[in-house]
């Protein structure tokens, strides 16, 4: 960095010091939203084919999401319907204990259980895919409870969508 940078970088964080010490950045706190968005209905899927997680927490983006879009549009009142397909290297996330442990070389248990078991209490449809159940050698029996079997995810999301879902891809 050129040596006029460095005396910039100094300066304004001089400045922020300062104007923190003296409250001047509490403006900053307030948020004001210049586009709501409230939906009266939402159909959605979340196409679960990949590992993302959030941050250190290591909670799924997906069912981060999931959790958050449903506890809004209950607040809003939006009539919602919103399925989670998991597939490929996800596809574990919907095993229950035993078979989740057996799959990963672990003895923990399925740490995403009752995050997923909680959404399908809440309304969520989870499914698994049927192609990726085959490629593992996993059967319904090795599913959490309430997981649905589909015939394949993307033919499923191509359904949905056709019926009037927007996918997410987290």
């Amino acid at each position: 960095m050129r040596s006029s940078h460095w005396l910039l970088a100094g300066a304004l964080t001089a400045f922020a010091v300062q104007a923190q010490a003296a409250g001047g950045f509490a403006h900053w706190h307030t948020l004001h939203i210049q586009v709501p968005v409230v939906l009266k209905q939402a159909k959605v899927v979340f196409n679960m084919d990949h590992l993302a997680f959030v941050g250190r927490t290591r909670e799924p983006v997906g069912l981060s999401q999931m959790r958050m879009m449903v506890a809004k549009f209950n607040g809003d009142h939006t009539h919602w319907k919103i399925d989670g397909i998991f597939q490929g290297a996800a596809g574990y996330m919907v095993l229950n204990n035993k078979a989740y442990d057996r799959f990963m070389h672990v003895r923990t248990g399925n740490p995403y259980a009752g995050q997923i078991e909680n959404l399908i209490r809440k309304g969520v449809d989870i499914e698994a895919c049927g192609v990726t159940m085959r490629a593992f050698h996993w059967g319904n029996r090795q599913l959490l409870a309430h997981v649905k079997v589909n015939a394949g995810a993307l033919a499923r999301i191509i359904q949905l969508v056709q019926r009037g879902y927007v996918q997410i891809q987290p």
